[in-house]
């Protein structure tokens, strides 16, 4: 087991790659629901668009584990690297139907990508490094979103899709770069994994059977769609707030985020134990700022950016804690599989947040998307109590 602390050289080079590589989702968060608004679409429409990203991942993630696992991730991240940079590219020169596609080639890539990181740096950390490993990938992925969203307003209102194409091409020719240029060794646990088919297979027919991963799934994919309720439509709804700025919410939650995610990066459990109260906690957060957030068109921009606030801590510990979690109670021998599931079932939390939520949106309004997402999310709050319940019988 290796000695190294999550903050050593190697493992800042891999969150550095982290944050260029989801550098562009914080732009094109905002930029794409905006012009495609601009270019006639409906909100079931743009949610179809931002959704595919998010469930392309979720398909592509289970298999991911073992792809790199059985490749090594060095070979896999050059691949996805030119993947990705072609689907960066492609946004700038089509429309509606191209952006889903681009949205189909980024997902894919993106699965790719964060499984190689994330299982090189649970593999080759401590017991002691990992949930901060952990975190600190999670906090790289997220610092883009900090200025980008004001950065995308600004590229569009400046110089429309002229400065867009220069961005996003500047973006896919940096990240691969230095994708290139990182070293990510093939880290395993010693252990061969199952065969690709036979072990995806496998693992979502013990999903039911696994408690663990039933349980974390469960609540990863309630909070997930709220979360991608926000990051689809916050752009579009902030038109119906009085002196509100999508720019502003984005930049508000993502500071949050990243501030909690290095403040309180050692206060996730790393212990194994299921921790009950502190997980109801983060739900009922989540739930809180939905709440927020479908009362703001009328109580006002106070409630909007106090929404931004409590999203953002929700959304910074619920991950990390339940990634590591899952780490130390999963088989070692099939865990990268399941981790995969787990992180699929986040991915199809937001792309439901975008694909489900929009025709409500249409029908009704965004109110009643943030309401709902709430109801949603009190509900699946009190499963981590009672999951804590079910475990005390057994000891």
């Amino acid at each position: 087991m290796s000695t190294q602390l999550a903050t050593s050289w190697p493992y800042l080079r891999l969150y550095a790659l982290a944050f260029l590589f989801f550098s562009a989702n914080a732009i094109l968060n905002v930029i794409v629901p905006i012009r495609s608004e601009s270019m006639g679409a409906s909100n079931t429409m743009i949610g179809i668009i931002m959704g595919t990203y998010m469930l392309t991942c979720m398909l592509f993630r289970p298999w991911a584990g073992h792809i790199v696992h059985k490749y090594g991730a060095a070979k896999v991240l050059r691949v996805l690297l030119i993947i990705n940079g072609g689907a960066l590219i492609l946004y700038t020169v089509t429309g509606l139907h191209g952006f889903i596609v681009a949205r189909l080639l980024q997902g894919a890539s993106t699965a790719f990508f964060s499984m190689a990181l994330q299982i090189a740096i649970i593999e080759s950390l401590s017991d002691e490094q990992r949930s901060q490993g952990v975190s600190l990938y999670s906090l790289f992925t997220y610092m883009p979103t900090i200025v980008g969203p004001l950065i995308a307003l600004g590229i569009w209102g400046w110089g429309g899709m002229q400065a867009f194409t220069v961005t996003m091409i500047a973006i896919a020719v940096i990240t691969g770069l230095f994708g290139y240029r990182t070293r990510i060794d093939h880290v395993s646990s010693g252990r061969e994994e199952e065969k690709t088919g036979q072990g995806v297979l496998k693992a979502v027919s013990k999903l039911v059977r696994q408690p663990d991963l039933l349980i974390c799934s469960v609540l990863m994919f309630a909070a997930s769609v709220v979360f991608g309720s926000v990051a689809f439509f916050i752009p579009l709804y902030v038109n119906q707030v009085e002196y509100g700025n999508a720019g502003i919410y984005f930049m508000l939650q993502a500071g949050v985020i990243v501030l909690s995610r290095f403040m309180f990066r050692k206060r996730v459990p790393s212990d194994g134990k299921w921790h009950p109260r502190f997980v109801s906690g983060i739900m009922l957060l989540a739930a809180v700022a939905a709440m927020l957030l479908s009362i703001s068109a009328t109580a006002g921009p106070l409630f909007l950016y106090l929404a931004a606030i409590l999203m953002g801590i929700a959304q910074a510990m619920l991950y990390p804690t339940l990634t590591t979690y899952l780490t130390f109670v999963l088989p070692t021998s099939s865990r990268n599989i399941m981790l995969g599931i787990f992180i699929a079932s986040a991915d199809l939390g937001v792309s439901l947040g975008g694909v489900a939520m929009g025709p409500i949106a249409d029908l009704m309004s965004f109110s009643v998307v943030y309401m709902l997402c709430s109801c949603i999310v009190i509900i699946t709050a009190g499963l981590a109590v009672l999951y804590n319940k079910r475990l005390n019988r057994y000891v």
